[in-house]
């Protein structure tokens, strides 16, 4: 050890006496190793090379996060040999700040893992979590605990978050409370609140953390992206290819950019994009100005991302000020071009992903001003929601106390402090205010949380049809409308009348819905083919279930897209003189099309993945039907017409096979975001599982489902029907 330090110095002090020749020196390894992590390199030894520091989850460095090689072949910060570099434990904000009850356990100090409970002093009532857990980013889990008491005040007690004090103790009108955090922490959210006459607080629920390790602390996110029916709307996007930047968060930072505009083109808007990388230059991507002469398309979008490349364009130094200039430019531009009325009806959203380690240009605060004076002219409460400023904070070392102050914009959080970017798809939904446009179809969350919903706002058209007759009986639909529930016909029998028919849909206004009334296919008939040895014939194998009243449109309930309707059209982005056939030739294009249904399991549903044998693979598929029970017939097209979709075997791929209850559900393709019901579940030709669940088919195993593509007369002529006042109905297309 003794040795390499002597080394090292020696190199350092080489180095310096020879700095006026020009030579510059390479920086050594001695003493940054890291004690239960590891590091990285920017540019291996080289003058400018960043150190990064890495340590597994729940731990961070310490004491720095980052080390910058200088031109004199020395560490900036230097390490310490006497505090050698480590993997800390991350510590959560004492939350023994709690006033009017007690926090158990007592401890001076809570690390990762580390549970807590509050209870309230008597006459006091717990609002918020009652218990918590510190998490591996630095936050507790839960809302803040607050014990209160009803004081006649006009706004209810704010609470204390933990690490953080407060002054200020009278929640009355025009009363002001002021929060601060305890030492090494900072405060995100508003340091001043005003009880206002409505009985809310001003400003957002602040809280305190560690910059050090804590991340994506934005939790309670309203949103506040608003995809608007009218108006237009303009969004500037901004990447930090800076040398602090790794390349890594970059590239995360373009797929970001590309989940967004994917899924902001699922709401049937079409923005106008200004997409920039910079460092201390400016490397445009989109230009916003293309957008007037209908120059840009999404996939030009999206391959122009994909296409650019860094080179040698990252440098040391970074003008964040240049970016928002940039950017006012454009709005300029806009303001010009439009005129100053209609500029009134643009919303904009500026989004920048950086660590605010900006070094040139100076601060970009004054830029901000001006970008907020353009837009919201005197007007500003009345024209807050047309401007909205984002800020996701991302790289190694964060400058916390510069870029929050930068975010711009009401109703919710703008400043995102990001350790894993790869998918931002929750950040986007959570930010997205679809408000406008919820109950355009198919639309749904494409992830699973750990939310009680999750499920349902996956699937927010999934409806539980049960049968309560002599026979009782379960079976899957599909909400269609905000009336009628889509389900096979063999879910209802002769003899069943509305009131036995229940089905289970929560949208907030309780969970089980009564039926007014239901209509199955005019030409199904079990029976038909009795005479041609067939048992059981299920062609035109479809029912529409009416609702007695309307369910309430929400991100949890909202009904899927069917073939053949304008909704549809207008979901797969298709002109509007398309045709019904050209839905048909797009989501059932390939002689194998991977769909999916859905089967009740412990988990609520869960997901079945099939492939349609279309084309030359058909008749394969449709031969095994001859072999199912009650089948005693050679003519194939006496059992299976040319209304069935058929699945299931083992080649060339392991479908998943249909149990008993998954009949009536939705056979269904994601396309854009958006989800299409393309099939209805009917029938199989065997029993393998009897109460749901993820069963694979076996080699002779065949499923067949009502193409929703021949049934559309029987679709439109309840669906379509305008001569009558009792529902909305839905658009078809023409042909």
């Amino acid at each position: 050890m003794g040795f390499s330090v002597h080394s090292s110095r020696l190199a350092a002090l080489l180095c310096l006496l020879s700095m006026g020749g020009g030579v510059w020196c390479e920086c050594t390894e001695d003493n940054v190793q890291i004690e239960g992590g590891d590091y990285k390199l920017t540019k291996k030894l080289e003058s400018g090379s960043l150190l990064i520091y890495n340590c597994p989850k729940g731990f961070y460095p310490y004491p720095a996060l980052t080390r910058l090689c200088q031109a004199n072949g020395t560490w900036t910060p230097a390490p310490k040999r006497f505090q050698p570099q480590r993997c800390r434990i991350v510590e959560c904000p004492d939350p023994n700040v709690l006033e009017n009850g007690n926090v158990s356990p007592p401890q001076e100090r809570y690390f990762v893992d580390n549970g807590t409970s509050y209870e309230c002093y008597f006459g006091y009532t717990l609002r918020g979590s009652s218990t918590r857990v510190c998490l591996p980013n630095g936050k507790w889990s839960g809302s803040t605990p607050i014990c209160s008491h009803d004081t006649g005040d006009n706004c209810a007690d704010p609470g204390i978050p933990p690490g953080a004090s407060r002054s200020g103790n009278t929640f009355g009108i025009d009363d002001t409370v002021e929060y601060s955090c305890n030492s090494n922490q900072f405060l995100v959210g508003s340091r001043e609140r005003v009880c206002q006459a409505n009985g809310q607080w001003t400003g957002r629920e602040p809280a305190c953390y560690c910059k050090h390790y804590t991340y994506k602390y934005c939790c309670n996110i309203q949103k506040t992206i608003r995809i608007p029916k009218n108006g237009t709307l303009n969004i500037y996007i901004a990447v930090d290819i800076s040398e602090s930047i790794e390349e890594k968060d970059i590239q995360d930072a373009k797929n970001a950019v590309k989940q967004l505009i994917s899924k902001i083109s699922s709401f049937v808007v079409n923005p106008n994009y200004e997409i920039i990388f910079f460092a201390c230059e400016i490397f445009e991507v989109i230009n916003i100005i293309d957008f007037w002469d209908d120059k840009i398309s999404l996939s030009t979008i999206k391959e122009k991302l994909e296409t650019f490349r860094m080179g040698d364009k990252a440098t040391a130094a970074t003008d964040l000020n240049l970016v928002f200039k940039t950017f006012m430019e454009r709005m300029t531009f806009i303001k010009l071009r439009v005129g100053e009325e209609a500029f009134k009806e643009h919303y904009h959203t500026l989004i920048v992903f950086t660590d605010g380690a900006y070094n040139r240009g100076g601060s970009p605060a004054p830029t901000v001003a001006k970008i907020k004076n353009m837009v919201y002219k005197t007007e500003t409460q009345e024209r807050e929601q047309y401007l909205d400023i984002y800020m996701f904070a991302i790289g190694a070392e964060i400058f916390d106390d510069d870029l929050q102050p930068l975010t711009v914009g009401t109703g919710g959080k703008h400043y995102f402090r990001l350790r894993d970017i790869e998918n931002l798809q929750e950040t986007f939904d959570e930010i997205i205010d679809e408000d406008e446009v919820k109950g355009l179809c198919g639309l749904h969350v494409e992830y699973d949380t750990t939310e009680r919903d999750a499920k349902q706002k996956m699937y927010p058209w999934m409806a539980l049809v049960a049968i309560q007759n002599e026979d009782p009986r379960k079976c899957l639909g599909s909400l269609v409308s905000r009336e009628f529930i889509l389900t096979a016909a063999h879910c209802l029998k002769f003899g069943d009348l509305p009131e036995h028919v229940r089905i289970e849909i929560d949208d907030g206004q309780g969970r089980v819905k009564k039926v007014k009334t239901f209509m199955i296919h005019p030409k199904y008939n079990v029976t038909a083919k009795v005479d041609k040895k067939v048992n059981k014939f299920y062609d035109y194998d479809v029912a529409l279930i009416q609702l007695e009243k309307p369910v309430q449109i929400s991100t949890s309930v909202r009904p899927i897209c069917i073939p053949c309707t304008v909704e549809t059209r207008n979901a797969l982005q298709l002109v509007p003189d398309s045709t019904c056939k050209q839905q048909e030739q797009l989501l059932l294009k390939d002689h194998l099309e991977r769909l999916t249904f859905l089967t009740r399991t412990e988990n609520i549903v869960d997901e079945k993945e099939v492939h349609a044998k279309l084309g030359t693979n058909r008749d394969e598929c449709i031969r095994h039907a001859l072999q199912a029970p009650g089948i005693n017939t050679d003519v194939v097209t006496d059992v299976v017409t040319d209304n069935f979709l058929c699945t299931g075997g083992r080649t060339p791929f392991r479908d998943h096979i249909a149990c008993t209850g998954d009949g009536g559900g939705a056979l269904f393709k994601n396309y854009e975001h958006r989800t299409i019901q393309v099939a209805v579940v009917s029938w199989g030709t065997k029993t393998l599982c009897r109460t749901g669940g993820v069963i694979e088919s076996d080699g002779t195993s065949r499923d067949f489902h009502i193409n929703l593509f021949r049934v559309v007369p029987f679709l439109k002529s309840i669906l379509g029907n305008d001569n009558q006042d009792d529902y909305a109905p839905l658009t078809f297309l023409e042909s």
